[in-house]
């Protein structure tokens, strides 16, 4: 148990994208919406799928789009 990875939401890339694209940000604007200690790299990455957001993030995402963490 715990030793077989998860699986990475495939959307959720994308909905990051669109959320940050719907409020007319750049990814340093968003970085700095999001008031979490992060680099403008990992925006990227989360945007990419390279590296998934922890749920702090995820619910800062949703607060800003207006929307659950469950739509995410």
């Amino acid at each position: 148990m715990g030793k077989q990875k998860r699986a990475q939401p495939e959307l959720l890339p994308a909905k990051l994208l669109h959320i940050r694209k719907q409020l007319g940000l750049t990814q340093p604007q968003m970085l700095d919406s999001l008031k979490q200690d992060l680099s403008v790299g990992r925006i990227s990455e989360y945007e990419r799928g390279v590296r998934e957001p922890n749920l702090i993030v995820l619910l800062h995402y949703a607060r800003a789009a207006h929307v659950s963490t469950d739509e995410l």
